[in-house]
């Protein structure tokens, strides 16, 4: 099973690239962020004519995340729990042959501290219960999407230009590695230990052409998923499309059960 994350920055902006990279790539999954649009006004035309299952969570003009699979997705799950008076279109969660997948979109947090901070960290307890919830039931799942976590000092350009920046304080890491602590496989990291190895470039200050990145799209594994893990790739090649989104697509690989 090849299962592919992106943060596409607009669905409908973005169609052409998508489309194209994923007749070029043929993902079993597709998880899609911040998709900005309502749910309704998702073009699923275009992905049903590629032969994908579409389950949507949308929200106008931000956020916004789509789970998209060959085969149907069942038992299909449209808010992370915890939290009911958050209306924020960020988790879509669903049973694909056998196995749990979320398209996640964790809130960036900045500026911090703050209300936005806050509610990034609450966002992440719910996952880390979510996650130990489905560990206890002895559930196989992958989640999946824009973390907008720098995991380790070597995942960012300039460390100390992101020292207080919500995707790099050391309440939000502190938080991803308790959910490693779990008895998670950060897929990526798994089975490369280079550096420079980014899945966002920024629109401004040349970042992209100057190789001045982050890595902040993950995939989290639970043990009977990384038992099956094959590889986890970083596509850097749509970075460079024109009126490319400012991420990149992240493909892990599973072995069939």
């Amino acid at each position: 099973m090849k299962i592919a994350t992106w943060n596409v920055n607009s669905a409908k902006a973005r169609l052409a690239l998508i489309t194209d990279w994923l007749r070029a790539a043929s993902p079993d999954v597709v998880l899609l962020q911040e998709i900005k649009c309502e749910t309704a006004a998702f073009p699923r035309e275009a992905f049903e004519e590629l032969g994908y299952h579409v389950a949507v969570v949308g929200q106008k003009a931000y956020n916004g995340v789509a789970l998209l699979s060959k085969t149907p997705a069942e038992e299909v799950m449209t808010r992370l729990p915890g939290e009911e008076e958050d209306e924020q279109a960020r988790y879509v969660e669903a049973t694909v042959q056998g196995l749990r997948i979320a398209s996640l979109y964790l809130p960036n947090g900045n500026p911090a501290p703050g209300d936005k901070y806050a509610y990034k960290l609450r966002w992440m307890d719910r996952l880390y219960a979510h996650a130990r919830g489905m560990l206890e039931r002895e559930v196989p799942f992958v989640l999946g999407g824009d973390y907008n976590v720098i995991p380790e000092a070597r995942d960012v350009f300039s460390p100390a230009a992101f020292a207080r920046d919500a995707l790099f304080l050391p309440q939000t890491r502190a938080r991803f590695r308790a959910l490693l602590n779990l008895g998670l496989t950060e897929a990526y990291r798994a089975l490369h230990d280079d550096d420079h190895a980014y899945t966002f470039w920024d629109y401004q200050a040349g970042s992209w052409p100057r190789d001045l990145g982050l890595r902040i799209d993950h995939f989290l594994l639970s043990p009977q998923a990384a038992d099956r893990l094959i590889d986890c790739t970083i596509d850097r090649r749509p970075r460079g499309a024109e009126k490319a989104s400012d991420h990149t697509p992240v493909v892990l690989e599973l072995r069939d059960r």
